[in-house]
């Protein structure tokens, strides 16, 4: 497996964990964040194991335009987690704003990992 391989299947692994627990918890977690609604983290579930599969599927390609959609979307995702962050667009809980800011410096750390992986690899198109 070599470096863009490996940066990817753990932004996949990652992804597809953390959807899956979404789906599982997603009554805990509405609790954690002081939301009434869980059906949010079941929207949001099943999107990242979506994610992941698209990933996945570019693991398999190693296709360069693939590549830094998938990278284009980690700093999306980081992007909404600060606006959410900053401007506060609904009541959170203190403990759900830590967890999205958590999260959102892992998928930044997952970016720049593929960014980096991307650059030293001989994959062109």
């Amino acid at each position: 497996m070599n470096q863009i391989q490996k940066a990817l299947f753990i932004n996949a692994l990652f992804s597809g964990v953390s959807g899956i627990l979404l789906i599982i918890f997603h009554s805990e977690m509405a609790s954690l964040f002081f939301v009434e609604n869980s059906s949010v983290f079941w929207i949001i579930g099943i999107a990242l194991i979506y994610f992941a599969a698209t990933i996945l599927f570019e693991w398999k390609r190693q296709k360069r335009i693939g590549i830094l959609v998938i990278i284009a979307q980690d700093i999306l995702w980081v992007i909404g987690s600060l606006i959410l962050l900053i401007f506060q667009p609904f009541t959170i809980s203190t403990t759900g704003n830590w967890v999205i800011g958590i999260i959102a410096c892992i998928v930044l750390l997952m970016a720049v990992n593929q960014s980096y992986a991307l650059k030293r690899s001989k994959i062109n198109a």
